[in-house]
């Protein structure tokens, strides 16, 4: 039933709501708890203060630190596969960028498994080319620490150093075009750092030229105390012609054989197409066809035939980018009959939508 009288808490009374219930209040118990009230929301005021001024020490130390390059960015993901979505479903919001892929993928271990090794420095050199731009902040921290890894490992193996020096050149040329012609809104961050970023890259650079090629010192026998049909059956394995003339280069007897013809002849024939050799055609004067001159010209007009060691797979069933060697977890009846390796070009066309 409504209570119809008059208000049972009285006029001229204040009351107090407590956890037991409603009470009543004098005047001065009243300004009591009103200035208790006004000096813990000073308190609070004063404490909320205090935190937004260490937040704000905090940000300008790391803003810091992120000019100065003194902080390692982590590497976020390893993942052995990821799912390539495209488009957004009832199942799955949203779609995989290349920025993400690139971040998730285990790309970290992939550097220092030697089948892998040339896969990533093409990959990394492709996305300086054109892909830079696209990919997110996080992404782009991603890059240059990967880059940085490379960089290290070569310095430290001596090997595959002429890769990494036209990998640099090609990210540092991209990053000059960005930052002067087109401006710095497409690179995600300060442009001091990535000003600091370039420095970097021109200090690898010097780095590399400075490196020394430390001679082995095992007493066994060597790549020149093999005989002539041994040396010249390997030097056939060789896929690139610039690496026949540096070993033609290290003795006049290999400098010899890094002038077969049929070694020439065969690289032309593995890396263009008939139509393509047809079109370039270089006759000597004793009517002979200089191979080796076509080969160079051919390089200059084509690009080469890519050879990977280990390449990332693609699952056209299940959608899922992984490794060759690891396993992911297909609904196929036949899962090797759904995976096609896919080249770095590849990688990147898979992210164009």
């Amino acid at each position: 039933m409504p209570f119809l009288g008059q208000d049972w808490r009285s006029p001229g009374q204040n009351w107090v709501k407590t956890e037991d219930g409603w009470k009543k209040t004098t005047k001065d118990e009243t300004n009591n708890n009103v200035t208790d009230l006004k000096s813990k929301e000073e308190e609070y005021y004063k404490e909320n203060l205090i935190l937004s001024i260490s937040c704000d020490v905090a940000a300008k130390k790391r803003k810091k630190d992120l000019l100065n390059n003194s902080t390692k960015i982590p590497y976020f993901h390893r993942d052995k596969w990821i799912y390539v979505h495209k488009g957004s479903t009832k199942e799955r919001h949203g779609y995989c960028t290349l920025g993400e892929a690139f971040n998730r993928l285990d790309f970290c271990s992939a550097i220092k498994d030697t089948r892998r090794f040339n896969y990533v420095v093409r990959l990394l050199e492709l996305i300086a080319k054109s892909q830079l731009p696209s990919l997110s902040g996080v992404a782009q921290k991603n890059y240059m620490n990967i880059l940085e890894r490379v960089v290290q490992k070569v310095l430290e193996d001596q090997q595959n150093v002429r890769p990494i020096k036209e990998l640099l050149q090609t990210l540092y040329v991209s990053l000059c075009s960005l930052v002067q012609d087109m401006g710095k809104s497409v690179l995600v961050g300060n442009i001091n750092i990535w000003v600091h970023r370039m420095e970097n890259i021109l200090q690898w650079q010097q780095q590399l030229d400075n490196i020394q090629i430390n001679r082995p010192t095992t007493t066994g026998m060597t790549f020149l105390d093999l005989p002539a049909s041994l040396q010249l059956n390997i030097m056939q394995r060789l896929s690139d012609g610039r690496d026949l003339v540096s070993l033609g280069q290290v003795c006049p007897d290999l400098s010899v054989l890094a002038e077969d013809r049929l070694l020439w002849k065969n690289l032309c024939q593995y890396h263009f197409t008939d139509r393509q050799i047809r079109k370039r055609l270089i006759v000597s004067d004793k009517g002979h066809l200089e191979w080796k001159k076509m080969y160079f010209k051919l390089c200059r007009c084509h690009p080469h035939k890519e050879q990977y060691a280990d390449t990332l797979q693609f699952c056209t069933h299940c959608h899922i980018l992984f490794w060759k060697d690891t396993n992911h977890p297909c609904t196929a009846n036949n899962a090797e009959s759904c995976c096609v390796p896919v080249s770095p070009q590849g990688f990147i066309n898979l992210f164009k939508f």
